[in-house]
């Protein structure tokens, strides 16, 4: 499994779930990432799991919201196809999204679930080398944002 997660453009690690990420995966994937040299919103770079049980992490930077005047929804869109464009470029079959920007970054959820969402199935209905997308909830809000939008999509 693949795990995918919102970070700073540096790459070096911080708080929320990048922190964690380079916590789990230990030193070697800060060092790694140094030689990633950041990341630009939207984008994606791939680098070894080292400690973590996923093979891969793919690092994303998702859009600060800034009131949906700056093409926050285009740059949150790009995150997840960026993704999965390097997955599969790297043989990834599995892949684990946490709720990119919608915690410190105050993407509005349902927003960004929907955007999720819509990129999520069209990267299935392409992709049959794809086995399974997991969307990673951290609390029992955005599991209810995600259940809520589902079955509109």
């Amino acid at each position: 499994m693949v795990v995918l997660w919102q970070n700073s453009s540096s790459l070096l690690g911080g708080g929320g779930v990048d922190g964690a990420i380079h916590r789990a995966a230990g030193p070697r994937l800060f060092n790694f990432c140094r030689t990633l040299h950041g990341c630009k919103v939207g984008e994606a770079k791939i680098s070894p799991g080292f400690d973590l049980p996923a093979r891969h992490v793919i690092h994303t930077v998702g859009p600060v919201w800034q009131g949906g005047d700056h093409d926050e929804d285009n740059l949150l869109a790009n995150c997840y196809h960026n993704s999965f464009a390097v997955a599969l470029q790297a043989g990834v079959r599995t892949i684990a999204f946490p709720a990119i920007s919608t915690g410190a970054y105050r993407f509005p959820r349902d927003r960004a679930a929907k955007i999720a969402l819509r990129k999520c199935q069209s990267a299935l209905a392409i992709h049959s080398e794809l086995e399974r997308i997991t969307l990673v909830c951290f609390d029992q809000s955005m599991l209810a944002i995600y259940k809520r939008i589902l079955p509109l999509q």
